[in-house]
């Protein structure tokens, strides 16, 4: 329901309205304190790189956070990591990510950046807390945020959005009559726009996710996706179609879709009656950092990561890399 209504399929958005402008009114006053210098916010010794959006769901940002951090490693570059870490509970924050934490206590996104990148991650409500927390520990180059565009608690170098492709921006209005926590006009002060499937506009970079070999949860075999027999495909993403939307482009038809909210915490219970023992439940990467731990052997996981132009993603880098004060010579 609250996708056709944010699509702007249904006008039920209209009831939702006085709400809206509550929003759209609170987060303004909030963002002006903040650049008038009423509400206080936190610069930290080194550059501090934003990947956000301008609506609620999945767009894509923790893809290209991978593509940043893996890319930036390449050069020589000390990456860390700052999440707000949700659908984690820990006993403390700041948390700083370690081999044992678990998606229970960091969340799901900041785990699986753990784990893809071995980079420095931390996880605080407060980013600012997070970045000491990593600086305490790591010597870092620069720290990439995992989201928090309007987090304007934490002073920032540089702005990435990326934006979904085919949705956009849905109706247009601020939560919660449609998608947006800032309107389309905040676009022209941010330093890069990347435009996840779809059609690029102009002056935003086009990106795709591509899938990568299907992984056992078990065994960590690989193998083809397409080898995979009688699959049943869940998602607990931001938006979930766009998962089956990637296995349909690999002429792959799920006898089963599942869908789960984003960040739906996972249990054996839940999950085993998806398939019997003659199927194949395929996950998203994201899904199976949280189920490792009671995965049974016909439970695969189907990676993606982030491809961009090669030009604009040198640009990207160079825009980052200028920020080093080490690597401006």
């Amino acid at each position: 329901m609250i996708e056709r209504i944010w699509s702007g399929e249904s006008k039920w958005y209209l009831l939702l309205l006085p709400l809206s402008w509550l929003y759209g009114l609170v987060s303004g006053i909030r963002r002006l304190g903040y650049r008038c210098g009423l509400l206080k916010s936190w610069r930290a010794p080194l550059p501090i790189v934003v990947v956000g959006n301008l609506t609620a769901g999945g767009n894509g940002k923790t893809p290209v956070v991978i593509w940043l951090v893996e890319n930036l490693q390449q050069q020589g570059i000390k990456v860390g990591v700052v999440s707000r870490g949700y659908g984690g509970k820990a006993e403390r924050y700041p948390l700083v990510l370690e081999q044992t934490t678990t998606t229970d206590m960091a969340g799901d996104e900041p785990v699986l950046i753990f784990q893809r990148t071995g980079a420095p991650v931390a996880v605080a409500p407060d980013r600012a807390s997070a970045v000491k927390a990593l600086l305490s520990q790591y010597p870092l180059d620069v720290i990439i945020t995992d989201d928090g565009l309007q987090h304007y608690a934490l002073q920032r170098d540089i702005e990435l959005v990326v934006i979904d492709g085919v949705r956009r921006f849905g109706n247009g209005w601020w939560l919660p009559a449609g998608p947006m926590r800032e309107r389309a006009g905040r676009l022209a002060s941010v330093d890069a726009i990347i435009t996840n499937g779809g059609l690029a506009h102009r002056n935003e970079i086009p990106m795709v996710l591509k899938p990568g070999e299907a992984i056992n949860l078990v065994s960590g075999e690989r193998k083809a996706v397409t080898d995979l027999k009688h699959i049943v495909a869940m998602a607990g993403i931001g938006h979930p179609p766009r998962f089956f939307q990637t296995l349909a482009s690999l002429n792959i038809v799920p006898e089963q879709t599942h869908a789960f909210a984003d960040h739906q915490p996972y249990s054996e219970s839940l999950l085993s009656p998806l398939a019997n023992a003659g199927q194949v439940l395929l996950m998203t990467e994201k899904d199976a950092v949280k189920c490792r731990s009671f995965a049974a052997q016909n439970w695969w996981y189907l990676p993606v990561d982030a491809e961009l132009p090669t030009d604009d993603g040198l640009n990207l880098l160079g825009l980052i890399l200028a920020k080093i004060p080490q690597k401006n010579s």
